[in-house]
């Protein structure tokens, strides 16, 4: 991004104490384009690190009103309870992206809404007890659960853009950089045999080198990507023969404690179906067995402690699965349940929403049942867009 464009976002933020709070001086500009991407997982997400178990969902009201409110909450490692911990002073009505980093910490990206026009960047190193701002990236983040990533070790980010540019900074967001966009991958030999469409995704592999994701034209080729000698490299699963006619789109792809977890979508229409895969490495791959879609899509993914994993469908059914088993359905899920959080064995927390109160169902292995464990009563500034 050019020099001029971080001057006016520097000044369109007003920074307090520990936290950014989004403002704007002047009329407020276009939005951004968007990046051409097929519809795939909410933003509403469970994502597990050393802190315990993180969540957010979108809260409040319709959108389209400026009712839409998006909210974090963490579930600490040494707990079995929920608590809000949404960073404050920074506008959320766009949705915010969950970044892992080392230890305790988590990186937050907001994405823009109405006057915003920019993505504030805010990070948490004690399991979101206190949260201080990183320089704001001068970009609307894809509206993707994985448009944000923080390199093991040294703190780099990663994000994936509205318009299908990648770009990387420090630790401190300073300087950020065009590291790749849908089109220079596209040219590479093995974008060009993917018939690559659009980034979805963007991750470090465990050693930190960057991987991007997306879609493919070219059937039977999963398009995720590493960096390496100045190109891009193939680095997806091999697919098994049954899916070698089927288009193939890769929807999540995260790193978690175990390595690396991936989402990918193989055909369209009653066809359809989901396939988890892993990899301690960014290029080894154990895949899951394919879970049909019966004409639904996917609406939520989540990824929980050691290789779990759980999807909600348009259908509103659940599934969970863990690396080396076959998907397990769950019971019929509560009315309102924006997401799942995973556990072993096919346990599972519902985070269920209701305007301003989230609502805690749990599922234990071989229940039948959803029980109700938690009530949170958020405080949602309707009206409001902050």
């Amino acid at each position: 991004m050019s020099t001029p464009r971080r001057r006016l976002a520097a000044a369109l933020a007003v920074i307090l104490p520990g936290v950014l709070l989004a403002g704007c001086a002047s009329p407020p500009a276009p939005p951004p384009p968007a990046q051409a991407t097929p519809p795939g997982p909410a933003l509403n997400t469970s994502l597990d690190t050393t802190a315990g178990t993180w969540a957010a969902v979108v809260m409040g009201g319709s959108a389209a009103q400026d009712n839409a409110f998006w909210q974090l909450f963490i579930r600490p490692a040494d707990s079995t309870r929920w608590t809000l911990v949404t960073p404050p002073g920074t506008a959320d009505n766009g949705g915010l992206i969950l970044a892992g980093n080392s230890g305790s910490g988590l990186v937050t990206g907001f994405r823009p809404s109405q006057d915003l026009t920019f993505s504030p960047l805010i990070q948490t190193s004690n399991g979101g007890q206190a949260w201080s701002s990183l320089n704001p990236l001068d970009a609307a983040l894809a509206s993707t659960p994985d448009a944000l990533a923080v390199q093991p070790g040294t703190g780099q980010l990663l994000a994936l853009l509205a318009d299908g540019a990648a770009e990387q900074a420090p630790s401190s967001g300073t300087t950020w950089s065009t590291l790749a966009s849908q089109y220079t991958v596209a040219a590479t030999a093995p974008g060009r045999r993917c018939g690559l469409q659009a980034l979805t995704a963007a991750s470090y592999t465990p050693a930190g080198i960057p991987m991007l994701a997306g879609t493919c034209a070219r059937p039977g080729t999963a398009g995720i990507f590493t960096a390496a000698n100045q190109t891009w490299q193939a680095a997806g699963p091999a697919l098994p023969a049954a899916l070698a006619r089927q288009d193939i789109t890769v929807y999540r792809l995260t790193r978690t404690a175990q390595g690396i977890t991936a989402l990918l979508q193989a055909g369209t229409g009653a066809g359809a179906s989901l396939l988890a895969a892993w990899s301690p490495d960014g290029s080894h791959w154990t895949l899951s067995p394919p879970l049909p879609l019966h004409g639904a899509a996917p609406a939520s993914a989540s990824f929980g402690p050691g290789t779990t994993a759980a999807v909600i469908t348009t259908a509103h059914r659940g599934q969970t699965i863990e690396a080396g088993s076959t998907w397990q359905p769950l019971p019929p899920l509560p009315s309102g349940t924006a997401t799942l959080a995973p556990g072993p064995g096919g346990a599972a927390d519902a985070l269920a929403v209701d305007r301003g109160t989230l609502t805690v169902w749990q599922h234990t292995t071989g229940s039948t049942t959803w029980e109700k464990t938690q009530v949170i009563n958020v405080p949602i500034p309707y009206g409001s867009s902050s």
